[in-house]
């Protein structure tokens, strides 16, 4: 059984480098991709501080559909182009959203979220996997660090698709 370690979460680089190696461990020889995107959401959810949602938003060729989560219920489909997920999923671009209710065409699932940071998931062969997106209830919670964190993430979760 998978435990996951404590992490210090005053010095964020660390705190994602120390949960690149988790996921890592986690999915490590696991091919279904549900079972890790379940997996990823909760050690996500469970040691990044300062978030009430934190999943995927799954492409089914048309539109991004709801996926393995932890919080709140959430909204089910999403079109592409609209919202943060929406933008990330048709841009293929990180999007960093410092206070959602600026952001044109929100979409609020939750009324307690803030901040947002959304990151495409590309498949090897350039299609469109989904989008992982994780809220906050504190407005600038999301900065370059968790960007780039949140990719490198990603970049783990992604290879597991093979």
């Amino acid at each position: 059984m998978f435990e996951a370690k404590a992490i210090a979460t005053d010095d964020k680089a660390a705190l994602y480098a120390e949960l690149v190696q988790q996921a890592e461990g986690l999915m490590h020889g696991e091919p279904n991709a549900i079972a890790n995107a379940a997996n990823f959401a909760a050690l996500v959810y469970d040691a990044v501080p300062d978030l009430n949602w934190a999943g995927f938003y799954l492409f089914d060729g048309n539109e991004l559909v709801v996926g393995p989560f932890q919080g709140k219920p959430a909204c089910i489909r999403i079109a592409l182009g609209r919202g943060v997920c929406g933008t990330a999923a048709q841009t293929r671009q990180t999007q960093v959203v410092r206070d959602v209710h600026e952001f044109a065409g929100h979409i609020a699932c939750d009324a307690a979220s803030n901040s947002e940071i959304v990151v495409p998931l590309v498949k090897a062969d350039g299609t469109l996997f989904g989008v992982w997106d994780v809220d906050s209830p504190s407005v600038a919670r999301f900065d370059d660090e968790d960007r780039k964190g949140m990719e490198a993430l990603c970049r783990v979760f992604m290879a597991t698709l093979g």
